[in-house]
């Protein structure tokens, strides 16, 4: 789906049919002069918060093994954790997206800050199953809240109105804390005390910074007051979002395992009860993406897309071939090639569908972006754990492994045959 090149290609200079000091849509502060006149440390901030809140969210991948064993459930209740979260997430992210867009993004952030640390909080003090379902419960809340929201605000206070590098920032710092977290936690569980305490205690002194930067964060006004409405993406930009988002629902679906089951998948193949390396290997997969993120970047988001799809598809029939040969080297060559390729996928369609997006919905459209991506994490993992309690966990993710790869070489089939035209979309003025 081809892209508009004049903003990348400037240096992010507005596009074409943008006037200097026009107000856009609903917001009547203009965001990117004042991140700008700030120096676009308010930026920088905005994109720690997000890295926090997704680092916080997942501290527990390594640590699931160690609580199977002190509350005595199986790898299927994990995976009902994680749906709890997917499932609390996704409406917190419909509701929260349009609010933040009428309201302002300051007034939807620190109530999402602060539901993220009384998570973090329930998980320290976790004492049974049901207060790991209370953790997460209040953690996709938060996630819910921020996820859009943060997502709108790096577009909005990026200082030259550059939309491809606020996404390009936007889904590496997604990945990264979704890679950091497993590796912090299994690191501090592995070789620190307090193994279910400590990384949690670290989560909620890492956001006494985001809740000074949220605080700083420009005021907005809105000229509409927000009422609760059904979902809906401008009719210009559905052809956009739909293929972006299956796309991204697949490349999400290979990082909702990893961050639920492929931890148990390593300590099995490998034979190590090691946590750290559980969360290492899910952090491979992750810090792949970003790298792969930065070093494509500019490039259209067609491209990406139809150059990650293969991968993706690849990375998964290693996955399957690792179960069956028992080879934990190429579950590590599984995990980079997968993550290349998730990499290529999310940017691609962030940078589509942001750029599609009109400046004064822009949180509602991504937050519906992002409902796709966790309905991706959510929903097959799901189905995973179900068909462990059958057929053991090697076996279920071969299956999904197989599934996957073929409906990834679908969609990149029916990207081939399909092109969108971003300039046709208007944009409210935005660059």
């Amino acid at each position: 789906m081809p892209l508009e090149r004049s903003a990348a290609a400037s240096g992010g200079m507005p596009a074409a049919g943008h006037r200097p000091g026009a107000r856009s849509g609903a917001l009547d502060t203009d965001l990117g002069a004042k991140a700008s006149r700030g120096g676009g440390w308010r930026f920088w901030g905005a994109a720690y918060t997000l890295l926090i809140l997704l680092t916080g969210t997942n501290l527990p991948t390594p640590l699931y093994r160690g609580y199977e064993a002190e509350f005595g459930f199986s790898p299927l209740v994990v995976t009902l954790i994680f749906g709890a979260y997917v499932a609390v997430l996704i409406p917190s992210l419909l509701v929260a997206g349009p609010l933040s867009d009428a309201v302002g993004r300051r007034a939807v952030l620190l109530p999402a800050v602060a539901l993220a640390a009384l998570g973090s909080l329930v998980f320290a003090l976790a004492a049974s199953t049901e207060w790991l379902f209370v953790a997460r419960v209040l953690q996709g809340l938060a996630l819910g809240a921020a996820s859009g929201t943060l997502t709108a605000a790096l577009t909005e206070l990026e200082p030259r109105g550059n939309r491809r590098k606020a996404a390009l920032v936007s889904t590496v710092v997604s990945v990264g804390g979704l890679g950091l977290g497993p590796v912090l936690a299994g690191a501090l569980a592995q070789y620190a005390p307090a193994p279910h305490v400590l990384p949690f205690v670290m989560e909620l002194v890492l956001l006494a910074p985001a809740v000074a930067v949220i605080i700083a964060l420009p005021a907005t006004r809105s000229r509409t007051r927000w009422r609760p409405r059904r979902p809906e993406i401008p009719a210009a930009m559905r052809g956009v979002f739909a293929t972006s988002g299956t796309a991204g629902f697949l490349a999400f679906a290979v990082i909702g395992l990893s961050l639920t089951l492929i931890p148990a998948y390593v300590a099995t193949l490998s034979g190590s009860a090691n946590l750290l390396l559980g969360g290492a290997a899910v952090a491979l997969t992750l810090g792949c993406s970003a790298l792969a993120q930065l070093l494509v970047y500019g490039r259209p988001a067609r491209t990406l897309q139809m150059a990650g799809l293969p991968l993706l598809a690849a990375g998964l029939v290693l996955l399957a071939l690792a179960g069956t040969l028992a080879s934990l080297i190429l579950l590590l060559a599984a995990a980079v090639l997968a993550g290349i390729g998730h990499g290529l996928v999310f940017l691609g369609g962030l940078t589509a569908v942001n750029r599609a997006a009109p400046a004064d919905r822009q949180a509602e459209v991504l937050s519906g972006f992002y409902v796709t991506l966790y309905l991706g994490v959510g929903l097959p993992v799901i189905g995973v754990g179900l068909v462990t309690t059958v057929a053991g966990l090697l076996t279920a993710v071969q299956y999904f492994a197989g599934l996957t790869a073929l409906l990834c070489l679908a969609m990149l089939l029916i990207l081939a045959r399909t092109r969108h035209d971003t300039r046709s979309v208007p944009h409210g003025g935005a660059g």
